[in-house]
């Protein structure tokens, strides 16, 4: 079989997803270490046995649901490759929205103490790191395993001597510490919302869910973050669709309260000042 007959066989297969010729031409891309280019102008040769057989295996766990990220162990955030497992969430273009949006209101070439709650992969944590040289941050989780992947992309990224890495329930291994930036994006899906499948059956339940309503855990979350920052300081959260009246009633008490909304028009980050 050429490659294009595969892509075409494996297109098929994968019909029902919505974005399946992409996922489809994307795992090949990746079986042969080529680019689209190449493909486009060696559609006819011969896929090797070896490489054959991984991308049948890569196409059969895609028709199973499972994210493409996680088939391929990685995905980009910030611009930087972060290796994901099924321990971890998927960092999603969303939430870079949240790393934006801290650099927008910290001083750079400033030393800085920032923790990042609920780290999972250590996208933000290590964005972050990146992209602010003086900074100090801790990244929190109540997972041990999502911290290991953590700390490997923070070598990987060479910022592991500039991060703390701390098992966590939220900021509970912190207590008595004070930050000038706390950033988050919890889990804020209610327990009866129906995710679709990719997300439901393979990605970390505990990073999805927060309870009936979906804000339990920012009622946690927020009375701990103001006793955790420096007067003047900032918290910024990712929310969910819908969220945006209850986190404005949540943060009452704190100033310079605003949402930023994602590409598609949703209130996707909240951001309070803690009153100095």
């Amino acid at each position: 079989m050429n490659c294009r007959q595969a892509l075409d066989c494996a297109t098929s297969l994968l019909s029902e997803l919505p974005a399946g010729h992409r996922d489809a031409e994307l795992l090949l891309l990746r079986v042969l270490a080529r680019d689209r280019a190449w493909l486009l102008t060696h559609g006819d040769a011969i896929l090797p046995p070896e490489q054959a057989r991984r991308y049948d295996n890569w196409i059969d766990r895609r028709v199973r649901h499972e994210p493409v990220q996680y088939i391929l162990g990685e995905q980009e955030f910030f611009g930087l490759a972060m290796r994901v497992t099924p321990a971890v969430l998927i960092p999603r273009p969303e939430t870079e929205h949240l790393v934006e949006a801290v650099l927008e209101r910290v001083p750079r070439g400033t030393p800085l103490r920032i923790c990042d709650v609920g780290t999972g992969s250590g996208a933000i944590a290590i964005a972050l790191a990146a992209a602010l040289p003086q900074a100090q941050v801790t990244a929190l989780d109540i997972s041990k395993a999502a911290l290991e992947v953590a700390r490997q992309n923070a070598v990987l990224h060479s910022v592991a001597d500039r991060i703390r890495f701390l098992e966590s329930d939220l900021l509970g291994a912190v207590r008595g510490e004070r930050f000038d930036v706390v950033v988050a994006n919890p889990p804020y899906v209610a327990e009866s919302e129906v995710l679709e499948p990719q997300v439901r059956e393979y990605e970390p339940r505990a990073a999805l869910y927060a309870g009936p309503t979906g804000l339990e855990v920012y009622r946690r979350l927020i009375p701990e973050t103001h006793d955790a920052l420096f007067p003047g300081g900032w918290l910024l959260l990712e929310i969910g669709h819908g969220q945006r009246e209850a986190l404005c009633a949540l943060l009452t008490g704190w100033d310079s309260v605003q949402f930023i909304c994602d590409l598609a028009g949703i209130p996707r980050i909240a951001i309070a000042r803690r009153r100095i």
